[in-house]
């Protein structure tokens, strides 16, 4: 049986967005499942566009995300290299090889007279199909000679076959292209930078490439892809197209829809795994309709017959809930970890984080069932830091109904105490109740309302034990003296 490869191919142009990691999910799922490779190709032939920042930045996010490549331009790998700005002498010998066996050819043509020819045919309502005859028009002697005095090099165009063809695609089913449904491309500009079309099917043969796991806006390429690799006789992949990532209002997903960067959710406080988890079920679901799945739970269960052909739709809502699950599954230590760059510097200083860290670890915890984002964090985490403001309604409402004094009680006992730890604090509290008679329900609401100026929170014997002794009298004294 043939190696599964597959590999995710991103330009490194900008940030890296949702629909271009649910793509490398799948086509990491896919190779995985089957014991394959996984490969990551750097696609920088846009001179103008990409930037090695936009590099650094694409493999940080897919290495944050737990995505593990198992050839790339940071890794190596015998059918390197993975940059295709470091494979240009491959595609001008491929193109060579073309025009040779006569299944391409020269076009000395400015892009203005491309441009013009484009416009003139739609103007009379043609599909802007080139044919070999229209391009080599443009290639006179006069201009011929005219290039090779300028030292300038022509375009290279694929004289395409015209004949139907078929995609068998691993998610569409057939996919039926026309003979006249694209005309002759070109593969090399004059420039001897590739065009996509053309690089992508040296890179995918050369590399090996079993199954090309994309999204659909490429569907339109395939035809002109599958005709290079028949002119090459290489053999031809496996193709599979998910679905356009649609946004709540069913058009195409863009910032409009709120944030769309994995940059942008990491700074907002979510775990990668949920991030994964989310984006696995954009187009696929598992056998049982299981929602909430680690990456080996998703390597195990995925495969392309379960992915659909309709467009997901990307709800940011389930994605907050699901992260929301994800942080109350953390434990201490992972919390401690992850939280670091939230809580450092806007709640504790760096040093007091490490210095303490069995408090910052407890602290975290008793909070992390009111966080969906860990961004979220430092404002929860001020019931420790900040003096509640009096609610002096509710002072005059508790010296009304005699509950002032319970609290006096309360006070007392806490600077009787011996030790300071979760179970003495709860047999003290629940002692002064007792003794006091009074409502349970309405003393320990209105406890938490004087400590910390809220009506929810944490749990309540927790806080007081992380306030910790000092603070609680000082808020407790505050409150009944002001």
């Amino acid at each position: 049986m043939t190696t599964v490869r597959t590999r995710f191919a991103p330009s490194p142009t900008g940030e890296l967005h949702v629909g271009g990691v649910r793509t490398a999910l799948f086509s990491f799922l896919y190779a995985k499942k089957y014991k394959g490779q996984f490969v990551l190709r750097v696609e920088d032939t846009d001179v103008e566009r990409s930037t090695k920042k936009s590099e650094i930045s694409l493999l940080n996010d897919l290495k944050w995300l737990g995505f593990d490549w198992d050839e790339g331009p940071d890794i190596g790998g015998k059918y390197g290299p993975y940059r295709q700005s470091e494979r240009t002498e491959l595609y001008k010998n491929y193109a060579q090889k073309l025009v040779d066996s006569g299944k391409a050819y020269f076009v000395y043509a400015e892009a203005e007279e491309i441009e013009k020819l484009r416009e003139n045919m739609i103007s009379k309502s043609q599909a802007p199909h080139y044919t070999r005859e229209m391009l080599e028009s443009f290639s006179t002697h006069e201009r011929i000679e005219r290039y090779k005095k300028d030292g300038r090099q022509p375009a290279i165009y694929f004289s395409l076959e015209r004949k139907d063809r078929i995609l068998n695609d691993l998610v569409k089913g057939d996919v039926h292209f026309g003979a006249d449904s694209v005309g002759d491309f070109a593969i090399l500009r004059s420039n001897g930078i590739p065009t996509y079309n053309f690089a992508v099917v040296i890179d995918d043969s050369l590399m090996e490439i079993t199954h090309v796991i994309r999204g659909d806006d490429h569907l339109s390429n395939t035809v002109k892809q599958i005709a290079l690799y028949e002119a090459l006789e290489f053999k031809v992949p496996k193709f599979a197209h998910l679905s356009t990532i649609l946004g709540p209002d069913r058009t195409r997903l863009s910032k409009r829809h709120g944030s769309t960067s994995i940059s942008e959710y990491r700074k907002r406080g979510f775990l990668p795994q949920a991030m994964i988890n989310y984006l696995a079920l954009l187009g696929w679901s598992h056998p049982e309709l299981k929602e909430v799945m680690s990456m080996n739970e998703l390597i195990e269960n995925f495969d392309l017959d379960r992915v659909s052909k309709n467009p997901a739709i990307f709800d940011e809502k389930k994605l907050i809930w699901m992260n929301g699950q994800y942080i109350r599954k953390l434990s201490e230590e992972e919390l401690y970890e992850f939280s670091k760059p939230f809580v450092v510097p806007k709640f504790l200083s760096e040093e007091e984080y490490t210095f303490s860290r069995k408090w910052t670890m407890a602290a975290l915890s008793s909070v992390k069932n009111e966080v969906n984002e860990l961004s979220q964090l430092p404002e929860k985490l001020e019931v420790y830091t900040k003096t509640p403001e009096i609610n002096y309604e509710l002072k005059k409402l508790l010296e009304k109904s005699g509950i002032s004094l319970v609290y006096k009680t309360l006070k007392n006992s806490y600077e009787s105490m011996d030790e300071w730890t979760p179970q003495s604090i709860t047999q003290a509290t629940r002692r002064v109740v007792k003794e006091t008679k009074v409502k349970p329900g309405d003393f320990y609401h209105s406890l938490r309302e004087i400590l910390t100026g809220k009506d929810s929170g944490p749990d309540l014997v927790n806080l007081i034990f992380l306030l910790g002794r000092e603070n609680v009298i000082s808020r407790l004294k505050r409150f009944l003296e002001d």
